[in-house]
C-alpha cells in the first residue's frame, strides 16, 4: 500500500479530540468497568489471577494488595468482563471498555498521567477497537476467535502510546508489536470454561506491554493489519477487508460514542430475547402454561448462542448459561431478570428453568440485520393452543435505546453492593469516576479494596 494503515491510524489518534458525546461515553465506560471489577472481586475466577500475580505497586480494583502494572491490567480486564455484563459495540460486536480502561489505568499509575490524557487514550482505543471489529464483520468470530482479544490488543497499544504522545512511527510500531500478542479462541463455548473472561485482560496487558516495548525502541511491523501475513490474514483469511471502516473520519466522527451498556449479565445477542420473554411474562403468560417456544434468529449467532441446541437447552454451568439463548429466555420468564444472580451454578439446575429452556427452538431469519442490529423474537404456544409473540428490533442499552444516566448509576451501585462495598465507599468511588478526567494527575489507588 502507498500508505501504511498503522501510521495513518497513529496520525488520526494523535490529532483526535474527543467531543462531548465521546467524553460522556468514556465516562460511562469508566463507571461501568469500575463497578464490574468491584462486583467480581471475590469471585472464583479472579482468585487464581490474584494468586498467580507478582507483587508491585499498581492497583487492582477492589483489592488491597498491589501488583505489577501488567498483572493489574490483566486482573482488572478479566474482572470487568467476567460476568459478561460489560459494554458492547453494535456492529462488531466487541467489548472495548474492559480492555481500554484497565490498560489506561495501568498507564496512568506508571506515568502519572492527567485525566485528560487518560480520556484521550480511552477514547482513541475504544474507537479503534470498535472500528476494527467492522472491517470484516462476523469473519473473526466465524473463524473461531474472540474479536475483543484480537482487536483489543492493538487498540490498547494505540491507546497507551497515544496518551503518552509517542511519535507516529513509535505508535505504529507499538500497534505492530501488539499484533503478535493478539490471541483468544472461543472454545470456552464447549463447556463454559473461563478463558473468555480473561480475553480483555490479556488484551489490556498486551497492549500496555507493546506500547512500553515500542517506547524503548523495539520494532514492530508497520503493515500489521494489511500485510500478507498480517492480523486480518491470520484471523479472517481470504475475506476482503473494508479499510474505510477503520480510517474514514477517525477522531472526527466517534462511532464509539454509541457503545451499548448491558442491562443483563449475559451474552449481548441474548438480551433482546430476554426483554421479549419478560414482556410476555408481564402480559400474564405463566411459564407452566407454555408448550413450545420458537424464535427467529440470525445465522451469524448460531455457533455461539444456539448450537449445539441440546447443549444450549441444558447448559452445564452458570457461565455456559450466559451464552445460551434458551436458558436466557427461561430466566426472563421464570425469574423476570437476568442479572448476576440469575447465572449462579446452583440456579442453572432449577427444574423450572431446565424444563422451559428445553422447549426453546429456533428458525433462521435470512433477513435478520445482524450485526448491524441485535434483535429478539419469542413466539410461545400455550396449553390452550393459543400463540403469542414479542419482537424487539434493537438492543436495549444500545444506540437506539440507551440506558439513562440514572439507570447506569443504579447498575453501578448494585455491582458495588454485590462486591461488598457499603454506600459510603460506593459514593466515594462514584465521585472519583465523575471527576477523573478533570484530574491533573489521575490517582487510581482510591479504587483499591
Amino acid at each position: 500500500m502507498a500508505d501504511v494503515i498503522a501510521e495513518l491510524l497513529a496520525d488520526a489518534a494523535l490529532a483526535a479530540r474527543p467531543d462531548a458525546a465521546m467524553h460522556k461515553a468514556a465516562t460511562r465506560l469508566l463507571l461501568d468497568v469500575v463497578g464490574l471489577c468491584i462486583a467480581a472481586r471475590r469471585t472464583d475466577y479472579v482468585a487464581p489471577l490474584l494468586a498467580a500475580a507478582e507483587p508491585g505497586s499498581f492497583t487492582a480494583i477492589g483489592h488491597a494488595r498491589k501488583f505489577t502494572a501488567s498483572d493489574a491490567a490483566l486482573i482488572n480486564g478479566t474482572a470487568a468482563h467476567g460476568e459478561d455484563f460489560d459494554d458492547t459495540f453494535e456492529g462488531g460486536p466487541i467489548h472495548a471498555g474492559a480492555v481500554m480502561v484497565p490498560a489506561m489505568l495501568a498507564a496512568a499509575e506508571r506515568f502519572g498521567l492527567s485525566g485528560e490524557a487518560v480520556l484521550h487514550g480511552i477514547a482513541v482505543g475504544a474507537e479503534a477497537a470498535c472500528r476494527l471489529s467492522t472491517v470484516i464483520p462476523k469473519a473473526v468470530h466465524k473463524a473461531g476467535f474472540h474479536p475483543t482479544s484480537i482487536f483489543g490488543a492493538p487498540a490498547a497499544a494505540l491507546a497507551v502510546a497515544t496518551a503518552l504522545r509517542m511519535p507516529r512511527e513509535t505508535i505504529a510500531s507499538a500497534v505492530g508489536i501488539a499484533g503478535s500478542m493478539a490471541s483468544g479462541v472461543i472454545e470456552y463455548l464447549a463447556e463454559g470454561a473461563w478463558t473468555k473472561r480473561m480475553h480483555p485482560g490479556w488484551a489490556a496487558q498486551a497492549g500496555f506491554r507493546a506500547a512500553l516495548l515500542a517506547r524503548e525502541g523495539f520494532v514492530g511491523p508497520r503493515t500489521v493489519f494489511e500485510g500478507t501475513h498480517g492480523l486480518f490474514h491470520g484471523f479472517a483469511r481470504g475475506v476482503p477487508a473494508e479499510w474505510s471502516a477503520l480510517l474514514n473520519g477517525f477522531g472526527a466522527r466517534w462511532v464509539a460514542a454509541s457503545i451499548a451498556f448491558k442491562p443483563y449479565a449475559s451474552g449481548t445477542m441474548t438480551q433482546p430475547y430476554i426483554d421479549c420473554a419478560r414482556r410476555l411474562r408481564a402480559s400474564g403468560i405463566a411459564p407452566d402454561s407454555i408448550v413450545a417456544v420458537e424464535c427467529e434468529t440470525a445465522e451469524g449467532i448460531l455457533h455461539r448462542l444456539w448450537e449445539p441446541l441440546a447443549a444450549k437447552q441444558a447448559p452445564p454451568n452458570g457461565y455456559a448459561a450466559k451464552f445460551s439463548v434458551p436458558y436466557c429466555i427461561a430466566a426472563g420468564f421464570v425469574l423476570d431478570d437476568a442479572g448476576i444472580a440469575a447465572f449462579e451454578d446452583s440456579l442453572v439446575v432449577d427444574p423450572r428453568l431446565q424444563a422451559l429452556a428445553g422447549k426453546v427452538t429456533y428458525v433462521v431469519d435470512p433477513k435478520n440485520p445482524y450485526p448491524r442490529a441485535f434483535t429478539g423474537h419469542v413466539r410461545v404456544r400455550m396449553q390452550d393452543g393459543s400463540v403469542r409473540e414479542e419482537r424487539q428490533g434493537d438492543l436495549r442499552g444500545g444506540a437506539r435505546d440507551p440506558l439513562s444516566d440514572p439507570e447506569l448509576e443504579r447498575k453501578f451501585r448494585a455491582n458495588c453492593a454485590h462486591g461488598g462495598f457499603d454506600e459510603a465507599r460506593t459514593d466515594a468511588v462514584l465521585a472519583w469516576v465523575q471527576g477523573a478526567f478533570a484530574a491533573t494527575q489521575l490517582q487510581p489507588n482510591i479504587l483499591a479494596g
